[in-house]
């Protein structure tokens, strides 16, 4: 199963992630595949948080901040786990503006990436209502993260918008989900 999680900023939407990848996972494998670089206090803060918030839930950490085809090259490929991707808006940042970035390869990459799982559930960020005007890359930016959040939520299973830590099912279900 494929499932997209979204929402704004603080919106528990990662927590939610977590809790849905352990219920789906069983006693299998589960993965954490980090795209956010650690740069500055505030992002080193950010995946501290995160890492407590996980802690004891079982994941195996594999950061991977580009090619998110291949994180799953260094596991066993008859152990089918659970993987969560956090988040979308990370990877794309780091393809767009990081060397060597391949932006337009990242529906493809997580394509293979699913291919690889029992279920994988990605977690992306709405970033499009604020209403600002941006610069030319970082309004190229906002056009790519919404590109590619439509492929994914018309290739997903499930779809879900987290709101205030209330998730909305904007597409599909997770039911009773098979191990």
């Amino acid at each position: 199963m494929l499932i997209i999680i979204t929402g704004v900023s603080g919106s528990g939407k990662s927590e939610y992630a977590e809790q849905i990848c352990c219920r789906l996972a069983g006693d299998n494998k589960k993965y954490y595949v980090a795209t956010m670089q650690p740069f500055g206090e505030e992002g080193r803060i950010r995946i501290e948080k995160h890492k407590r918030q996980r802690e004891g839930k079982g994941f195996e950490t594999i950061e991977q901040y580009q090619n998110i085809g291949s994180a799953l090259d260094c596991c066993d490929k008859e152990e089918r786990p659970v993987v969560l991707v956090e988040c979308m808006s990370n990877l794309l940042a780091n393809e767009c503006f990081g060397e060597a970035g391949k932006p337009d390869d990242i529906f493809d990459g997580c394509m293979k990436l699913y291919s690889g799982c029992r279920h994988l559930v990605i977690v992306t960020n709405e970033v499009f209502s604020d209403g600002c005007e941006y610069d030319a890359g970082t309004t190229d930016y906002i056009r790519r993260l919404g590109e590619i959040n439509v492929r994914l939520s018309r290739a997903a299973d499930a779809v879900v918008e987290v709101v205030y830590s209330i998730p909305v099912f904007l597409k599909g279900d997770i039911g009773d989900v098979d191990n």
